[in-house]
């Protein structure tokens, strides 16, 4: 039986070494096992971090060495070897348990390791995205300061406007950015001292800037699609106001940061011109709808009215040519034709779209002389939608100087609008289809474009409005 210093025990897993004992659990101290008739030296002990090392293991300590009694050595020597093989079992146990459980243990810090790593990245993503808004926010505290804040402006909700008004205001914050929104005196100075002339060309600088920025946000949240002209002023005094005030150390808005400031205005004017574009083409629809829907339902009771007609005339004419009645059958049957006739014109003007009424109509007691509205209806009765253009909302009635019937009536009303495109008096709204024209200019062009004009009438009868300029006004 070999021998090992104190709390060096033969390893099983390593035949002819021993292994460390702190008490605790095995270490990875392992030396040859000496000889028992060698004098061994102390071995080095391991260092006491190494010794505090895995105190989660059960606490097993290890039995005294046995003293050798003079008397029963052979039994007692048995004994000892038994134990010594329990031991030598026990301790290869608990080696192959201290291994797995470093094994997992390793497996568990790697997982730990790796989670760790994850959330640093995580982290040092935040830090820079917090970094950027730290940067963003100092930006819009510096732009702050001399009032340029971050408004909503209309045009960023078009899909024409969005992209040129998002360029406009980036270049107008890199122009602040650079300093170069307004000038400012560098040589200015205040009781004899550069420092306090320079904190008071700054300050002054800064107030007139925040003065221009906030009247050039008023203008853009006040602008609409008829007074740009009016806003545009109003930044432009605005700016001559900065220009006069602050002569003395030269503060004045720079050319390029108004010139970005009107555009910024213009495209929000720009916007509100296409919704309003946008609202009148949905009415025109609309109203174009309904028109429609009113001629369609026209000609479908007029078919149905004409129908009954025809089997009226029919049943007739079998009765009277039945009775031998010669004369009275061949009066109807010149009714059953009108009938039939005119069921087939009213099939074509539900089957061709384009075919309808042309009107040439004016209103001087509303417009003046010098307006005339030019359109079309499929109307049965093209005098019906004339006198719906004439209700309430207007003081008189229509006056008409033209109605004639066209198998293209689309294609007559389109050229009309463009022989006088350039005296539209609604260039927004296509729909509205008055014209600064005098009726006879329309009577050439529909010369021109139709041949001869069976019918016109040039000078209209204006009847209501001539009789109550003839007739004044007591009621008050």
């Amino acid at each position: 039986m070999s021998t090992a210093p104190a709390n060096w025990y033969p390893d099983p897993q390593q035949p002819g070494t021993v292994r460390y004992w702190d008490g605790a659990r095995w270490t990875e101290h392992v030396q040859p096992q000496i000889p028992p008739q060698q004098v061994p030296s102390p071995p080095a002990q391991p260092h006491a971090d190494e010794q505090r090392q895995g105190q989660s293991v059960a606490h097993q300590p290890m039995p005294e060495k046995p003293k050798v009694k003079l008397f029963g050595a052979r039994k007692q020597a048995e004994g000892l070897l038994e134990r010594n093989a329990h031991l030598e079992r026990v301790i290869a146990e608990m080696g192959a348990l201290d291994v797995a459980e470093m094994n997992a243990r390793r497996a568990e810090l790697q997982g730990e390791i790796a989670r760790l790593q994850a959330q640093a990245a995580e982290t040092a993503a935040q830090v820079l995205d917090i970094e950027r808004n730290l940067v963003d926010s100092r930006e819009q505290v510096e732009f702050q300061e001399v009032g340029y804040y971050r408004f909503h402006h209309p045009a960023e909700n078009s899909v024409k406007l969005a992209d040129e008004i998002a360029s406009v205001r980036e270049r107008m914050k890199q122009i602040q950015r650079d300093k170069k929104a307004a000038t400012r005196s560098t040589k200015f100075t205040y009781n004899n001292s550069a420092s306090q002339g320079k904190k008071f060309v700054n300050d002054l600088h800064d107030m007139m800037l925040t003065a221009y920025n906030a009247e050039a946000e008023n203008a853009v949240k006040s602008v609409k699609a008829g007074n740009l002209s009016a806003a545009k002023a109003r930044l432009e005094k605005a700016a001559d106001r900065i220009a006069k005030r602050g002569k003395m150390v030269d503060v004045a808005i720079t050319p390029a940061y108004h010139r970005l400031r009107i555009r910024e205005l213009e495209l929000a004017a720009d916007y509100w011109m296409m919704k309003q574009q946008e609202k009148e083409a949905d009415r025109a629809r609309r109203e174009e709808l309904r028109e429609q829907r009113k001629a369609e339902q026209e000609l479908a009771r007029e078919r149905e009215k004409l129908e009954k007609e025809r089997q009226h005339y029919r049943a007739a004419l079998a009765a009277l040519e039945a009775r031998g009645d010669s004369e009275g059958a061949e009066r109807v049957r010149a009714q059953l034709a009108e009938t039939e006739q005119a069921i087939e014109t009213v099939d074509y003007r539900a089957a061709n779209q384009r075919a309808g009424y042309v009107y040439v109509i004016s209103n001087i007691g509303a417009f003046g002389e010098r307006m005339v509205k030019i359109g079309m209806t499929r109307r049965l009765e093209p005098m019906d939608r004339v006198n719906e253009l004439g209700d309430a909302s207007v003081p008189f009635r229509f006056d008409v100087h033209a109605m004639f019937f066209s198998p293209d009536a689309v294609g007559v009303e389109t050229a009309l609008h463009q022989r006088f495109a350039a005296q539209r008096v609604n260039k927004i709204n296509t729909r509205r289809e008055f014209f600064y024209v005098t009726p006879h200019e329309v009577l050439d062009a529909l010369r021109e474009q139709v041949g001869a004009v069976t019918e016109f009438v040039e000078a209209p009868a204006a009847e209501e409005f001539r009789l109550s300029q003839g007739t004044p006004d007591t009621s008050f």
